[in-house]
């Protein structure tokens, strides 16, 4: 059996008390919420997702490195969330680090369990995160990515793309749709 965790965790009693417990959760506002199972729709996309941004980071040189789901991106105090990838620049993080400091892209896909969550509290938390530049929610149904850019003067900008190319400027990385949308990424490997 698990512990239960206590109401009101901050995210450094969240993390102690979850590196010790089977299966994920996340902290809002202080209060602990497991994770859904994943489908295999939801695997294989985030998946294709994580290959585009490794492969874009090699191609454009960058000192950057993806981070597949399972690292911790803290909001505040009483909130953290596990996005399905991201983008850490900079100084690499030490092996047993469990969250990004500075993330600079963040994605999450949608699953039917979450996507209000990720369209809402998730998409607001992490634009208070001052290293975010990008917000990736990736709709692996409609096979459509809404891109969210950090503009000028607190301006979140925002594009619908199905096709073509998203520029992540910075860090200067460029993805395909088509890269994050590859078939049965799984099943070639």
């Amino acid at each position: 059996m698990s512990a239960q965790p206590k109401a009101g965790m901050d995210v450094d009693a969240f993390l102690a008390w979850a590196e010790h417990q089977p299966g994920r959760y996340g902290l809002v506002d202080g209060e602990v919420f497991a994770m859904a199972p994943q489908r295999v729709r939801h695997a294989e996309t985030k998946f294709s997702v994580q290959l585009a941004l490794r492969a874009g980071i090699r191609e454009a040189g960058l000192p950057c490195r993806m981070l597949p789901d399972g690292i911790t991106v803290r909001v505040d105090a009483p909130t953290c969330f596990e996005p399905d990838a991201l983008v850490h620049c900079g100084e690499r993080l030490g092996p047993d680090a469990t969250q990004a400091p500075a993330p600079i892209v963040v994605v999450e896909v949608l699953c039917p369990s979450t996507g209000q969550i990720d369209t809402t509290q998730k998409l607001v938390g992490y634009f208070r995160v001052p290293s975010v530049m990008h917000s990736l929610i990736v709709d692996p149904v409609r096979r459509m990515v809404i891109h969210h850019r950090r503009g000028t003067e607190d301006l979140i900008e925002t594009r619908l793309a199905s096709t073509g190319r998203l520029e992540l400027e910075p860090p200067g990385l460029t993805l395909t749709g088509a890269a994050l949308f590859t078939e049965s990424p799984l099943a070639e490997s």
